[in-house]
């Protein structure tokens, strides 16, 4: 089936009353025994694969529904439609073209919002990836640039997609750093490709961007972190949205991607190599970047499940939100809906992600090896002919690759760092550390 993809960067205003003719959403029939179910997805944002494109790769959905086919006496189709962030998706489904669409906590709540008010209600029924800390999202600059902390951003031009949780993100690191997110920045409103393009030109001098692009130009060599989205400490998340509507006819549907969704994430779960090779054969994306936040260790935890305190950091985006002019109010206990996930898919969810341990991923290897130190890590380096090699920051424990990492020697322990102020931080505060480049730090540690 051909997959839809929106190039270019339309203003939200200008998405919502949008109308195409791809798809018709759930119910659509030419002889009335065919059922159309469509699907919005991010296959760029990797941490919706599990509702997006490793499901479509599995071909689990259309397991589901044809066995629901068969009991039904119809047959179902179903449309994959993909787009590079989660606003055009939301005016699809509230013009009745999308029944199920993946995005973002922060689009979330404007797909909520949007649906109340245009008559078309949505529900949040589960979540794809998440992070407690909010390590999906990343403020980087070109290599070599001189900005080095958040504070350098006054006066700066930064990219960011407004209304994305990387532009949440952006706004509450800079308060946190003393700025004025609407004086002391002069934000652009970008899609993320053309973010990293600007970046590039240098007509922008940082990025704000939500997985996987921070850790895609990190391993191009094409950007350096400036902030790590974890130091906020606020969970941040992906989830599964449905028109009300369309739940509510054809509740066994819903079921079935629902039950689709959680075999993909135990897929993803047991074979996560092979999954990242997936994942990456089919978007384009260096299987190396997929596997920094999808992999074992990953920047992203998958499960299906609404764990409280994501609802409960929900709540405390809407003022962000309000506060931008993109929504008025959210009524988020009515938008969550935990009843289909349970009634789909009983039992209890998977364990929460423990702290993030080094990885080595060696070339021609179909599985990789973890070390329980980034000393270690470093000596198994040497000499290997290393695909990529992951460690988790000191601080945060956000997984980043290891040669992009800045490291630290501390007598005879070795730390990593995301950015060079946490990098900076831990020095200042233990006398006798010192910042050493990647190179050094593998000759050292062998």
């Amino acid at each position: 089936m051909p997959v839809r993809r929106l190039a270019p960067a339309l203003p939200l205003a200008l998405l919502l009353p949008l109308a195409t003719a791809c798809g018709g959403g759930a119910g659509a029939a030419a002889d009335g025994k065919t059922v159309t179910v469509t699907v919005g997805y991010q296959s760029k944002t990797i941490n919706t694969v599990t509702a997006g494109t490793l499901l479509r790769s599995l071909g689990y959905f259309e397991e589901e529904l044809a066995a629901r086919g068969g009991k039904d006496g119809v047959t179902y189709r179903v449309v994959w439609q993909d787009y590079a962030t989660g606003a055009p998706i939301t005016a699809q489904m509230t013009a009745g073209k999308i029944d199920i669409g993946s995005m973002g906590d922060f689009p979330l709540l404007i797909n909520a919002a949007r649906g109340k008010q245009l008559k078309e209600p949505t529900r949040l029924v589960a979540v794809t990836g998440y992070n407690l800390r909010g390590g999906l999202n990343t403020v980087v600059t070109a290599p070599g640039s001189p900005l080095r902390t958040l504070k350098d951003l006054k006066g700066r031009k930064v990219s960011t997609s407004v209304g994305s949780a990387a532009d949440g993100t952006l706004v509450r690191a800079l308060r946190r750093a003393g700025l004025d997110p609407a004086k002391d920045v002069d934000k652009v409103n970008q899609q993320p490709s053309v973010g990293a393009s600007a970046l590039a030109a240098g007509t922008a001098d940082a990025l704000s961007q939500f997985v996987a692009w921070p850790g895609l130009l990190a391993f191009q060599g094409r950007a350096t972190a400036l902030y790590d989205g974890a130091e906020l400490n606020l969970p941040t998340f992906h989830g599964v949205t449905v028109r009300e509507r369309f739940a509510k006819e054809r509740p066994g549907v819903l079921d079935a991607f629902l039950r689709a969704q959680r075999r993909a994430t135990d897929e993803l779960r047991r074979r996560p190599v092979a999954s990242a090779e997936s994942v990456a054969k089919e978007t384009g994306l260096p299987a190396e970047v997929v596997y920094l936040y999808n992999g074992a260790q990953g920047i992203a935890t998958f499960d299906p499940a609404l764990r409280p305190e994501l609802v409960a950091a929900l709540k405390e985006d809407v003022p962000v939100l309000a506060e931008a002019g993109l929504v008025k109010d959210v009524d988020v206990d009515a938008f969550v809906d935990a009843a289909p996930l349970r009634r789909a898919v009983p039992g209890a969810p998977y364990p929460k992600a423990g702290a993030a341990r080094s990885e080595l991923w060696l070339k021609g290897q179909g599985s990789t090896r973890t070390f329980d130190s980034p000393g270690a890590l470093l000596k198994a380096v040497k000499g290997a002919a290393v695909r990529a090699a992951y460690v988790p920051d000191a601080v945060t424990g956000t997984l980043w690759f290891a040669d992009r990492a800045v490291w630290v020697r501390d007598g005879g322990q070795w730390r990593a760092f995301v950015t060079r102020e946490g990098a900076e931080r831990y020095v200042t505060g233990h006398a006798g550390s010192r910042a050493v480049g990647y190179a050094d730090a593998v000759r050292l540690a062998s």
